[in-house]
């Protein structure tokens, strides 16, 4: 059986194939862990298709293959039928076994080229933003082949030491900014992965949409009553507490079957407008980036339900346990900085989506309610939701009355009603 590479997401047309978990003559039992890809949109551990042996491996780590691209094969069949005594069954072709002493990954595959073209994309890619030379890099691949892990493993070498760019590089001193030198006491710290990552998806997407930022206060007092009255019994059961944000996503998917285009994606001069709202949720990873997993046809969920599931996708994201279904297919972004305090911030679209909101923090300030009586000050928990959309898809009034409606949804619903 053929292994290939996986489509993260409906616009990924490439993939990294950064870690083989097997080796190969290893066996490996169906949904097990066989490989790693890195994606500009998501790093995900791929199961293997099948059990059976894994015969051969054509693409080594490192390299970058279109989708579709045959990777391995695996040998299905009982553990007797592939092998007796370490020997292929009569006809079959021969698995190609790591040579001894070596490390145990699987050998790349030689391409018969010399100097810079026998180095993967990721590695050139690593070599050009530090402005390294291959040549003094010690590689460890077949034929002295620079791996990525060689250039990380020089970069650490280098921490604590000033780097020196190539003369070419340097910047005119009349244009230098003061400090831009790097000292003796300065850090050269590598980019992990996912920053990686992170950082090549939020410069694309900066470049490629018009981004415009609407903002409007919410009073969530109707969401702090039912967190006051259901709160409690909520963590008792679930064993986490109930936030503002799942109330935020029932309003999000409350609203949007009333302005669809919100729930959209850009392709070429047409504008795909999603029938189901599959609703991506940030998760901040520290310095290490973040990732967005996807709640599915999150507007057939309940509010309670909607919090389960982003708690669950949440706790798998920073254990790294998800899965490539869990990180594709979103089609409108929350992004939570609330639990930091932030007064407002202007999210970066994810491509291709059209749009990305904000909830930021909630707090409690002196409003002005009209009553019965006329109008009076009272104290309410206020916060504010910011929307980024792309200015290609539709316009500022289409956006400011989304906004409106999400804002009306939060303010009059019986919320505490909606909670077992």
């Amino acid at each position: 059986m053929d292994v290939v590479m996986p489509q993260l997401g409906e616009t990924v047309e490439e993939g990294t194939v950064s870690t083989w978990y097997k080796k190969v003559g290893e066996r490996v039992g169906p949904d097990e862990p066989l490989f790693e890809v890195e994606t500009d949109k998501a790093t995900a551990a791929i199961p293997a298709p099948a059990s059976g042996l894994l015969a051969e491996v054509l693409v080594p780590a490192g390299e970058t293959v279109k989708v579709g691209t045959r990777l391995a094969v695996i040998r299905t069949g009982a553990p007797g039928e592939e092998a007796e005594g370490g020997r292929a069954p009569p006809g079959s072709p021969p698995a190609r076994a790591p040579a001894p002493g070596s490390s145990g990954r699987p050998a790349p595959v030689e391409s018969g080229a010399s100097g810079s073209e026998r180095l993967s994309p990721v590695v050139r890619r690593l070599l050009d933003e530090h402005h390294l030379d291959p040549a003094a890099i010690a590689g460890t691949g077949q034929g002295g082949r620079v791996t990525r892990q060689d250039v990380l493993r020089h970069l650490e070498r280098q921490q604590g030491s000033p780097r020196t760019d190539p003369p070419a590089t340097a910047a005119p001193a009349a244009l230098a900014s003061p400090g831009a030198a790097d000292s003796a006491a300065d850090r050269v710290v590598p980019m992990s992965r996912i920053r990686r990552l992170t950082a090549a998806a939020m410069v694309r997407s900066a470049a490629t949409s018009p981004h415009v930022l609407q903002a409007v206060e919410v009073d969530y007092a109707a969401v702090e009553a039912a967190r006051g009255a259901r709160g409690e019994a909520f963590r008792a059961r679930e064993g986490f507490s109930l936030t503002f944000l799942p109330f935020v996503a029932r309003a999000v998917c409350l609203a949007i079957p009333e302005f669809p285009h919100v729930n959209s994606s850009v392709r070429g001069d047409e504008l795909v407008v999603h029938h189901l709202v599959n609703l991506g949720i940030a998760v901040d990873l520290g310095l290490e980036g973040l990732l967005v997993p996807v709640i599915r046809d999150a507007g057939r969920r309940s509010l309670a339900e909607l919090a389960l599931e982003i708690h669950r996708l949440a706790e798998r994201a920073r254990r790294g346990a998800l899965g490539p279904d869990d990180l594709a297919g979103g089609t409108y972004t929350l992004s939570n900085s609330g639990s930091f305090g932030t007064l407002i911030t202007a999210p970066i679209i994810r491509q291709p989506e059209v749009a990305i909101l904000s909830t930021d923090g909630v707090r409690k300030r002196p409003v002005v309610v009209e009553g019965p009586g006329g109008d009076a000050i009272v104290v309410r928990p206020v916060g504010v939701l910011a929307q980024c959309f792309d200015h290609r898809a539709f316009d500022g009034a289409y956006s400011a009355a989304f906004l409106r409606r999400v804002k009306e949804i939060l303010e009059g619903s019986d919320w505490t009603a909606a909670l077992p």
